[in-house]
């Protein structure tokens, strides 16, 4: 086996670290006001935020030293528990209702996100079972097909909350995985018409996603109601300038912009500090996904460049997706900003993840 290096990548470390930075920031910038009106309290969201960054940071401290071989011996067990919070969750009673997806685990504002869990325990055990050297991804029948069935089934469950956003994204990094694991573009390309199939017959079975798709091609067409989150986003971007109006002078951020400390952190960042500010999170974004396929490369075994495949996959479909959705490129889907948006389950599971990438960058050649 490979040994590992004493010191993991640190251009991994230095823009995850910054990312962070920048969100316990432009949370508290983007939520004080809201949280004062809601809370009395206007720290309420710094100080949730700090809880879970700190959680987080010591959760990616930890991985970091454990060897990523540990995560093949127990992606069983993690897809079965996934699974089975995915079903809870389902439960009247038992998951909470937060913007009318019941996707919630918990108690008062304090919960996790199923979902969450089931992405990183489904890239794990896509990347152990595709990496066995009886894998057979080229056959449909025998590769692909088990492994689509397994992964429909939590997509499946993910959308019976109904949660799109996270539906996306788990399907984005998985396929990823899938691809670069060696199946054929053909059996791709048939998964994609299906693909589409299946998008429009999770459209026409909610009406609501039909208006999102018309408000996002003309949001002015019904500026008080489909459309309306577009519009103040775009709001919140057209006069941040080059500079930005200065941090804290956001006027989005007085109700008029929904969800300002998460999906739409990032127009308050290009609200206040304007192009150069939302340039430099997007570059540091790509610094972070770079030196992770980076890792995925030189990683020293197929697992262990399938899970960073993965990781890396994840992070950025999501980075990817919601700022599509700010700028008007996407209809709204409910994603948040990675590392930067308000946020307690999926904060502490992208750091956890983070720190497995950096695991394997330590034994990357």
């Amino acid at each position: 086996m490979t040994r590992a290096r004493t010191v993991p990548d640190l251009w991994i470390i230095i823009p995850t670290l910054l990312i962070l930075t920048i969100g316990v920031i432009m949370v508290y910038s983007a939520s004080a006001i809201l949280a004062f009106h809601d809370f009395g309290d206007s720290f309420y969201y710094l100080k949730r935020q700090l809880i879970f960054a700190v959680l987080g940071v010591i959760a990616m401290t930890v991985t970091l030293q454990v060897d990523y071989h540990v995560w093949k011996r127990v992606a069983n067990i993690g897809l079965i528990v996934g699974f089975i919070l995915l079903v809870i969750v389902l439960i009247p009673g038992i998951g909470v209702v937060r913007g009318g997806a019941r996707s919630w685990l918990g108690i008062s504002s304090f919960g996790i996100q199923p979902s969450e869990f089931i992405k990183m325990a489904m890239i794990i055990f896509m990347a152990k079972v595709l990496s066995e050297s009886d894998s057979r991804i080229t056959s449909f029948n025998r590769g692909l097909l088990p492994m689509l069935l397994i992964l429909g089934t939590a997509f499946g469950l993910i959308m019976l909350q109904p949660d799109l956003g996270t539906g996306s994204v788990l399907l984005g990094a998985t396929m990823l995985i899938i691809y670069t694991a060696g199946a054929r573009l053909s059996h791709l390309a048939w998964l994609g018409v299906v693909g589409l199939v299946g998008f429009a017959g999770l459209i026409a079975a909610a009406p609501y996603r039909l208006q999102r798709i018309t408000s996002f091609l003309d949001p002015w067409q019904d500026p008080l109601g489909a459309g309306y989150q577009i519009i103040q986003s775009l709001y919140a971007i057209g006069p941040g300038g080059l500079v930005g109006l200065g941090l804290g002078m956001s006027r989005q951020k007085y109700s008029y912009l929904p969800e300002p400390q998460t999906d739409f952190i990032f127009s308050i960042i290009a609200e206040e500090l304007g192009f150069i500010g939302a340039a430099t999170v997007l570059l540091l974004f790509l610094l972070l996904i770079w030196r992770g396929m980076r890792t995925a490369i030189t990683a020293p075994d197929s697992f262990g460049s399938l899970l960073a495949t993965g990781i890396v996959g994840m992070i950025a479909v999501q980075v990817i997706i919601n700022i599509a959705v700010v700028t008007g490129m996407m209809p709204v889907t409910g994603i948040t900003l990675p590392l930067i948006s308000a946020g307690g389950s999926s904060l502490t599971l992208m750091l956890t993840a983070i720190g497995i990438l950096l695991n394997i960058s330590r034994y990357a050649r």
